[in-house]
């Protein structure tokens, strides 16, 4: 029997439980592998009452955990990208292997740290850093492997996704209001921003895109758009036309480049996508031999981090038992492309629009009007008998250039009917 001696650096939600999990399965975990995975240290500001480390040293200095010579690998549960990007690096420099679920330091210095990682040999993992439980890094890098991956869409923030089944599932709860819910129920941070905003969602899709085409990690060069300019009013309509409003984050790989975009989206209210509800995460993946896959399940939570967290424990113990390595992104180092990233209005997508109009004739033939002169056309329409002064129109067009999109709403932006701003939403076939 062999074993592996792991470091955990943090004790927070998925930190306990990681060692609940190894221990509570360790007999499970044996019978799998045949290597007995053992915590040998723990550094951490606080012991958590959530789990028993009566039996395992401990130390409030995280980077002894780094130096001990009797770790092996070690986890990096702490979050932030200071003091974890050095644990990190001198863990790597120390030829131990990683494992982490911290989503802003894999996508922000990810390539500074497989770099490292290949030249000292060792391993740097992070499936729980996206969609908590769902095994989606593994199932990109390794199940598909012999795909060519082609489109990869997700809903990977549950925080973002609860609010908006929230509001859909009341018909006229505002963002606000669902948030301030959300908090209270532990699902959104006081300070909400990385969250709704979208910046959480852009840090794991520049990690899915990554491992998806082989390509290097370019959170600089995302396009993030959040939810929490969605209304009431975009759900009815959006329902209307037979969509619901899903906040998305999208990858796609063309003989132009890639696309790397998060942002609210209709999607047709069929779809599997479209029926992912509250906190849930699901990740959609087309490929050209498996076709179309969909992996869902929990995106958060202690114990569904720490499944990720254990099952990347498993698969170093593993490759060190069997002297084999899996590339750390799926792709040979020096295969890795460095391919453009297109500018938000170089995408093509339908578009859903929604103006506020004065209620007079020729109205909505000006519109119209305009929209043709940028070879728009319009493939649905709803227009409200309000009875007031103002009436709501909601358009959803065929598929457009961004650039052509955004040029026309300037010019009905200048229309003296057209009242405030042209909400505008993409729309998305799967």
């Amino acid at each position: 029997m062999t074993s592996v001696r792991v470091g955990i650096c943090g004790l927070g939600t998925v930190g306990a439980g990681v060692v609940n999990l190894l221990q509570c399965n360790r007999d499970e975990i044996l019978r799998k592998t045949g290597i007995r995975i053992d915590v040998a240290q723990i550094g951490c500001r606080r012991d958590n009452a959530e789990c028993d480390i009566s039996q395992v040293p401990t130390t409030r200095d995280i980077f002894d955990v780094v130096k001990n010579p009797d770790v092996d690998i070690v986890v990096e549960l702490i979050g932030g990208t200071d003091v974890a990007l050095e644990l990190v690096k001198q863990a790597l420099t120390n030829g131990k292997h990683v494992v982490t679920a911290n989503k802003a330091l894999i996508a922000q210095h990810g390539d500074e740290m497989f770099a490292l990682a290949d030249t000292f040999g060792v391993g740097l993992k992070f499936e729980a850093s996206i969609a908590g439980g769902i095994p989606i890094v593994k199932a990109i890098r390794e199940g598909l492997a012999g795909n060519r991956i082609e489109r990869l869409a997700g809903i990977i923030n549950g925080t973002s996704n609860y609010i908006l089944t929230e509001m859909e599932a009341s018909g006229s709860r505002t963002f606000d209001d669902v948030l301030v819910e959300a908090q209270g129920l532990g699902y959104a941070e006081a300070d909400p921003t990385f969250d709704v905003e979208g910046i959480d969602a852009a840090h794991k899709l520049t990690l899915l895109s990554s491992i998806a085409f082989g390509v290097p990690l370019r959170f600089d060069a995302i396009y993030t758009e959040g939810i929490s300019k969605v209304t009431s009013e975009d759900m009815r309509y959006a329902r209307e036309f037979g969509y619901r409003i899903k906040h998305l984050g999208i990858t796609t790989k063309s003989e132009r480049g890639i696309e790397l975009r998060v942002h609210p989206t209709l999607i047709e209210k069929t779809h599997l996508l479209a029926q992912v509800n509250g906190v849930m995460n699901a990740v959609l993946v087309d490929s050209d031999a498996a076709g179309q896959t969909l992996y869902y399940g929990a995106g958060a939570g202690g114990g569904p981090t720490a499944s990720s967290v254990v099952a990347d424990l498993i698969d170093l113990a593993r490759d060190s038992s069997h002297g084999g390595r899996i590339p750390n992104l799926g792709f040979v180092t020096e295969a890795l492309q460095k391919l453009p990233i297109l500018n938000i209005n170089e995408t093509q997508s339908c578009f859903y629009l929604r103006l506020h109009v004065l209620d007079q004739p020729g109205v909505l033939a000006r519109i119209s009007s305009i929209l043709a002169e940028h070879n728009i056309s319009i493939e649905s329409l709803i227009q409200k008998d309000a009875r007031k002064a103002l009436a709501p129109i909601a358009i959803i067009t065929d598929d457009i250039v961004e650039q052509a999109l955004v040029t026309a709403i300037a010019e009905l932006e200048a229309l003296d009917e057209v009242v405030g701003v042209v909400t505008r939403i993409r729309v998305e076939s799967f």
